[in-house]
């Protein structure tokens, strides 16, 4: 796969379509769950300046959005550059990636008393889920525009 303009563009419309997937997944779990997997993943409080706003949620949304759209291009970079070429391996790197993303992300929950605990096993059990199911839905989409096996 070369990396261009169009290849780039469908990049950011995977990141979107991926993005409003994690958020929807994360939602249904809080309202369902009342463990605040969602209000994580919109959480700002450990950005500098941001944090002093308090923003509705549809703007927190499009934060996230905007990072999907960024990780996304930053995937189909290192995808490119990896000369990741086979399906099943863009599926992996990606879902590899956005799991360990989530590990990483997650201890910022000690940054605010609106998330979960950094205790809480069943938060991180669903952010680390939500996260692989992210990358999986980006890996599976990459893949569509790579060779079978």
């Amino acid at each position: 796969m070369t990396l261009n303009r169009r290849s780039i563009q469908k990049a950011g419309w995977y990141g979107l379509l991926s993005g409003i997937f994690l958020a929807i997944f994360f939602k249904v779990i809080e309202q369902s769950t009342h463990l605040k997997v969602y209000t994580l993943l919109l959480n700002v409080d450990y950005i500098p300046i941001i944090n002093r706003y308090h923003f509705p949620e549809m703007i927190e949304v499009a934060f996230h959005l905007v990072i999907s759209i960024l990780l996304s291009i930053t995937l189909a970079f290192a995808l490119h550059i990896q000369h990741v070429t086979l399906r099943k391996n863009a599926i992996l790197w990606c879902t590899i990636a956005c799991l360990l993303i989530g590990l990483l992300l997650f201890p910022t929950t000690a940054f605010s008393n609106r998330t979960p605990s950094i205790t809480s096993i069943p938060s991180l059990l669903y952010w680390l889920a939500g996260h692989a199911l992210y990358g999986f839905m980006l890996g599976c989409l990459f893949a569509r525009e790579r060779e079978s096996n």
